[in-house]
């Protein structure tokens, strides 16, 4: 290949034009779309019969984020019929909506689907960049070999790409709250290293945070704060150094409540060191939390109120704002975290995800005999049909058919 062809960008295409949306929306809505799911809505959100009681949360499954991502990742098998198209890893945290991809002859960059290796694309390729976005490093790769891009980068991650790299510029380090390994979280860390001198710490709990706010107050041992932080700070980190002037961002899907209290631990930090009429010059912090990450916090919130006897949680299981669902629910009642509803094994036995194991586990006797509530709720990155197919699999657990209640309601 030429140096010309490779450096050429591509003509850009719009890919959300009239007339290739109508042709996607049909095939997403066949693939993903629950008629249950808007019925139960319309209802009031909850479904009784044969003792069995199950409510939906006011808000879950797909945000417009998602739905955008799936809309392009479709609309470019669409429009580019006779090219290959790759995508760099998992579009979202879903099966699901993964295998229907690698179904429709996507091929994957990286991950458990890998079958394409970057370093071999051409200008002729077509790349889909996943929701979380993609580290700066790889992006400019891309570009050099001058790939078509289908970029479906979530606009609030952008919003946290701005802020942290502000943040380089004026030389504050970016404390970022989220898992160090998580693709949204290193596409975000990769901007504050795009500017000379940048730097960034993940923090992932309080636990982190309360050892690098004490750092901050009395100093300490380098060499040992480094070694806690293997993998989540920028190359060249120095806590004597980087901890002066500090930014805290976060992963777009955490639980906003400890994202505030880490924001908090780290202010009174700072004041503890420098001062409060000095806090300008050494802390600053932004709202960067989702807003539909938020509102199925707050709407699973608003469900555990309601007399539940336990909880499901739908959604895949390295899915980080479902994993925070699953979190905040099993704080209340009994909840188990699945897949899909194959995972409903009978009413005696459930397979579900052990969020403190990391791993699955089955539970026995877990759904009662008599009388019983349940409630649903799904993560941002989780379709509609997997909640039709959970609800479907309750009850027909009680032999009644979903379809006949709603028909004779």
């Amino acid at each position: 290949m030429s140096t010309a062809a490779a450096t050429t960008k591509p003509a850009r295409v719009n890919l959300r034009r009239p007339d290739i949306m109508e042709a996607v929306r049909e095939q997403v809505e066949q693939h993903y779309r629950s008629q249950i799911v808007e019925k139960l809505r319309q209802r009031g959100s909850f479904l009784e019969a044969a003792g069995l009681t199950v409510r939906l949360a006011k808000e879950f499954g797909f945000c417009y984020g998602v739905e955008r991502a799936i809309d392009l990742a479709y609309a470019a098998r669409k429009f580019f019929r006779d090219q290959d198209i790759y995508i760099l890893g998992e579009i979202i945290h879903n099966p699901e909506v993964n295998d229907q991809l690698l179904a429709m002859g996507i091929k994957f960059l990286s991950g458990p689907h890998k079958s394409a290796d970057i370093d071999r694309l051409t200008a002729n390729d077509v790349v889909i960049i996943p929701a979380f976005g993609a580290q700066v490093e790889i992006m400019n790769k891309l570009k050099a070999k001058g790939c078509q891009f289908v970029d479906t980068t979530c606009g609030d991650v952008m919003s946290v790409w701005k802020r942290v790299t502000q943040n380089a510029k004026e030389q504050f380090t970016s404390i970022i709250h989220g898992k160090a390994k998580h693709e949204e979280t290193l596409a975000t860390s990769s901007r504050t290293i795009a500017n000379e001198g940048g730097h960034y710490l993940v923090v992932l709990n309080v636990t982190e945070t309360d050892y690098v706010c004490d750092y901050i107050r009395r100093g300490g041992d380098k060499e040992e704060f480094l070694r806690k932080f293997p993998g989540a700070h920028s190359p060249g980190f120095d806590p004597d150094r980087d901890l002066v002037s500090i930014g805290v961002a976060n992963q777009t899907t955490m639980l906003r409540s400890e994202t505030e209290d880490i924001q908090r631990r780290f202010r009174q930090a700072m004041i503890d060191r420098y001062g409060e009429d000095a806090l300008d010059k050494h802390f600053r912090m932004f709202d960067t939390i989702c807003g539909a990450t938020q509102e199925r916090q707050d709407a699973l919130i608003q469900l555990l109120k309601q007399p539940l006897d336990m909880m499901i949680v739908v959604g895949g299981y390295n899915s980080s704002n479902t994993s925070h669902l699953a979190e905040l629910s099993e704080a209340c009642i009994p909840t188990y975290f699945i897949k899909n509803a194959n995972e409903i094994l009978s009413a005696r036995i459930i397979r579900h995800f052990n969020l403190h194991k990391q791993q699955e586990v089955q539970t026995e006797n877990w759904l009662p005999d008599g009388p019983v509530s349940i409630g649903i709720t799904a993560g941002a990155s989780c379709p509609n049909n997997l909640i039709d197919d959970a609800v479907r699999r309750l009850f027909q657990l009680r032999s009644v058919n979903v379809d006949e209640i709603i028909a004779n309601h």
